[in-house]
């Protein structure tokens, strides 16, 4: 049976139905092997498996090309999803492909700005549907979005330091702990970036470190807060343990909440 443009705008985006969950677990795993992929060119792989990830990583370009197409296809309104930041992402990684004379490895790289368009999934029960207190889905976002964003800035400066700089950044995991070290500002010196694009990443790692990792602890603390005066209601539906005093239905799912009828206790 062939789908609407709005059927296919809405499983697109839905984590409820099981068309949009297989839809987006497929999405989310295809990104994932993407990035996997990535991470494992940087270190000396026999050449054969060099060209099995070679195609895996062509099919999978194709794929999102495919997926590109369709999302152009029945969005509502074209001009905003064209212009907006993962589409943009998604044209230029398929553009350059299509083209040709871009290494495979920058257009991987492009790709995996996608990471962040999973932070998403954290606050419902798709991928993590074991978090049921708001505290947990708040950490698990914290730490998804500090990971997503260091895994990114590693694979930029391993690409602009590794042709001149093989030495220092060999692989990706060297990329990574300098990464680390230097958005949480302890800087051991131990590698240093001598390319101009390389020093300007790191500037951009340090600002983000000082202004991103204080504002996300500062939510969480707040977060923290605002539960302290929160009931223990596990919602039939979804699961959310807390909820506010005054709550009569589940904010995550709209489920009538039992007072006192069902806790956490109880579940187990």
């Amino acid at each position: 049976m062939l789908l609407t443009k709005k059927q296919t705008e809405f499983y697109l985006k839905d984590l409820e139905t099981p068309t949009g969950k297989a839809i987006n677990l497929t999405l989310t795993v295809l990104v994932l092997l993407s990035s996997g992929i990535f991470v494992a060119e940087t270190y000396n792989i026999p050449d054969h498996i060099l060209m099995d990830l070679n195609v895996i990583d062509i099919v999978i370009l194709i794929f999102f090309a495919g997926e590109y197409a369709v999302r152009l296809w029945s969005a509502e309104n074209k001009i905003n999803y064209i212009f907006s930041f993962y589409a943009t992402i998604d044209l230029i990684a398929i553009l350059t492909f299509f083209i040709g004379g871009v290494d495979l490895r920058f257009i991987r790289l492009l790709r995996c700005f996608r990471i962040l368009s999973l932070i998403k999934l954290i606050d419902r029960p798709f991928l993590f549907g074991t978090i049921t207190t708001e505290d947990g889905e708040i950490f698990a976002r914290i730490l998804f979005t500090l990971f997503a964003i260091i895994f990114i800035y590693s694979g930029l400066i391993y690409q602009v330091e590794h042709p001149v700089n093989p030495d220092v950044f060999g692989t990706f995991l060297d990329a990574f702990y300098f990464s680390v070290v230097t958005m949480t500002t302890v800087g051991f010196g131990d590698l240093t970036p001598i390319s101009e694009l390389g020093r300007l990443l790191t500037v951009l790692m340090i600002l983000t470190g000082i202004s991103l990792i204080p504002w996300q602890v500062g939510d969480l603390i707040k977060r923290l807060v605002k539960t302290a005066n929160q009931l223990e209601i596990v919602c039939s539906g979804c699961g959310l343990a807390f909820h506010d005093v005054d709550a009569k239905f589940c904010k995550r799912c709209g489920t009538e909440l039992l007072k006192g009828k069902l806790t956490i206790s109880e579940l187990n």
